[in-house]
């Protein structure tokens, strides 16, 4: 079950880089509960907002873990912050940064997400929050 599961939360990412809300939506269980910074309804809704927002948006798998009915993953995300984001006009920065999920699986879906995302990161590139004492600035 474990190296299922792990190739089931693999094509979900590359849906999710691909843009194709289709496969993210088949790969979600109907009762899903998805945790994540942002309040949505689904992981379809995650990733329409994001891609958004951030229309080159990149996840690159780091690391990923899987054991029984839970796939971790420890992932790279980068993008452009071209359009409307957490209530911000896009800027034209980019952003890269760390965000570890956890997956639970049930009959082969993805029915729950706890997500832990360096959103304190990605506000302070983006220009939202200034810059670390001793850390340059973002142009």
């Amino acid at each position: 079950m474990s190296t299922r599961n792990k190739e089931i939360l693999l094509r979900f990412l590359d849906a999710a880089n691909s843009g194709d809300l289709d496969v993210i939506t088949s790969l979600e269980h109907p009762d899903a509960v998805i945790r994540t910074p942002l309040p949505v309804s689904g992981l379809a809704d995650v990733f329409t907002r994001l891609r958004t927002a951030f229309p080159d948006l990149r996840v690159a798998v780091e690391d990923v873990i899987a054991e029984g009915d839970k796939v971790v993953c420890r992932n790279r995300v980068t993008g452009t912050h071209l359009g409307e984001y957490m209530g911000r006009p896009a800027t034209g920065r980019t952003v890269s940064y760390e965000e570890i999920f956890v997956v639970r699986f049930a009959d082969g879906l993805i029915a729950e997400t706890w997500g832990v995302v360096d959103v304190l990161t990605q506000l302070r590139q983006l220009g939202f929050l200034p810059a670390e004492s001793g850390t340059p600035a973002p142009d």
